[in-house]
């Protein structure tokens, strides 16, 4: 039987409102807000593909780095975010973000096919560095500082305020490259450079209680007691995912948010345009009108309510997700428009909730920043996994099967997954029940 975390499995039906934030907490959401807007601000986005071909790739070599910065991304994924949990994850966003301000200026210096693929390789390195320990550092630091309930809303504010900063900053790329045709790689190493501003001003966290290493570096027990801490982290969160079903359920529920997102976003966008006739030259302002949607709606989260739990809800957005691609197969031109931003809505409403139910299902003291980057590990896998699958689809000429494929795989996962869940909620009440009977049977006979 899966058993849940012990401290109170938080659900969408507690009370939402609270006290409000400390000057210290409010400290913290602040310098995450500006982190996480301008680490992710890449202004070189919507001209990379034809900025690689103007510097002389093919399609073969462009599609190529993109393999291999998945790839890299896993294999960066587990050190990196045991090394947030070694040094703390503080300082690991500071490091994240000096690899990504020089992982921006690598195709200016260089703009070649090695320019880019150290671009796309830096790019993986910088971002592993920070999936984990920029969630994990805003998490215990909220807590920390008495305000964990306002995560949620942090979370979902960072997101769309890096949203908004696109939605204004990406129509001004072209512009831009006619003035300085490197301005975009450019501006983008500038806004690292910004993000790197935040994470130094970043307060230190205090260890919890009970955790003396916790954000903390390495004392000085030398470089072997380092090698056996760090190799004792990943084995802790191999056996934490393996000892806690729960949390590995919900890591598996959030890859269908991820995978469906990531692939219609970035690798089925243009396709799916094209195959309803809208030329390129819209394809920017449909971008930046998903861009609102998720944007609004990732800093609107309790929109939904709060009569189903959190699982329940990430559920039903992923099959919300997959009936909206299987919709786009049937609609026209405009509807295609509008169902791609109801995708992109929906999007923005799961995110969050999938963070901090994750966030939620880690027990205490556990390698937090490791097991985030499990996650973006089983993330990323399944998502490199699709993405070939696509280009096999696209190949192919069958878009249309694609979305209807992608649908049905989804829509039998999550029932799968919500029979598991049930089953296990009718296993605790069952168990709950023959204890209490045991109970007053044993307090009968001891009246007798």
């Amino acid at each position: 039987m899966i058993r849940r975390p012990d401290r109170p499995r938080p659900t969408s039906r507690a009370r939402p409102a609270g006290p409000p934030p400390t000057p210290a907490a409010r400290r913290i959401i602040r310098l995450n807000n500006g982190f996480q807007l301008l680490f992710n601000l890449l202004w070189w986005m919507p001209v990379f593909y034809a900025y690689q071909r103007e510097a002389g790739l093919s399609d073969g070599q462009i599609f190529g780095i993109q393999s291999i910065y998945y790839v890299a991304f896993c294999l960066f994924e587990i050190p990196t975010g045991i090394v947030a949990d070694r040094i703390g994850a503080r300082n690991c966003l500071r490091a994240g973000a000096v690899v990504m301000t020089a992982a921006n200026l690598a195709p200016v210096l260089t703009p070649s096919y090695a320019g880019f693929l150290v671009h796309f390789l830096a790019i993986a390195a910088g971002r592993s560095l920070t999936s984990g320990a920029a969630s994990a550092y805003l998490y215990d630091g909220l807590r920390a500082e008495g305000g964990g309930e306002h995560y949620l809303k942090a979370e979902g504010t960072a997101r769309a305020l890096g949203l908004a900063a696109k939605v204004m900053c990406w129509p001004l790329v072209g512009p831009l490259m006619a003035v300085a045709h490197a301005a975009p790689y450019v501006l983008s190493a500038a806004s690292a450079a910004g993000s790197l501003a935040c994470a130094l001003a970043l307060p230190r966290l205090a260890p919890p209680r009970g955790d003396g290493r916790s954000g903390r570096a390495p004392g000085r027990g030398g470089t072997n007691r380092s090698r056996g801490a760090f190799l004792h982290d990943a084995g802790a969160a191999l056996r934490c995912v393996r000892a806690t079903p729960w949390l590995a359920l919900v890591m598996v529920q959030g890859v269908a948010v991820f995978t469906l997102s990531r692939i219609c976003q970035v690798n089925l966008f243009q396709p799916m345009l094209l195959a309803h006739g809208i030329g390129e030259t819209s394809h920017g302002g449909v971008l930046a009108a998903m861009t609102v949607a998720e944007a609004v709606a990732s800093a609107r989260p309790q929109w939904l309510g709060r009569r189903l739990s959190p699982v329940a809800m990430v559920s039903l957005l992923s099959l919300a997700l997959a009936g909206t691609l299987a919709s786009i197969t049937v609609g026209g031109p405009w509807t295609v428009v509008a169902l791609l931003c109801l995708f992109a809505a929906v999007t923005g409403f799961a995110y969050p909730i999938q963070r901090k139910l994750v966030n939620d299902a880690i027990p205490a003291h556990a390698p937090r920043a490791t097991l985030l980057s499990v996650e973006s590990i089983v993330d990323r896998g399944v998502c490199a996994l699709a993405a070939v699958a696509a280009g096999a689809y696209l190949s192919a000429g069958r878009l249309d099967a694609l979305l209807w494929h992608s649908a049905i795989v989804t829509c039998v996962v999550m029932i799968a997954l919500q029979l598991v869940l049930r089953s296990d909620a009718v296993g605790q009440r069952a168990s709950t029940s023959t204890v209490t009977t045991q109970g007053r049977k044993r307090g009968s006979t001891t009246a007798s």
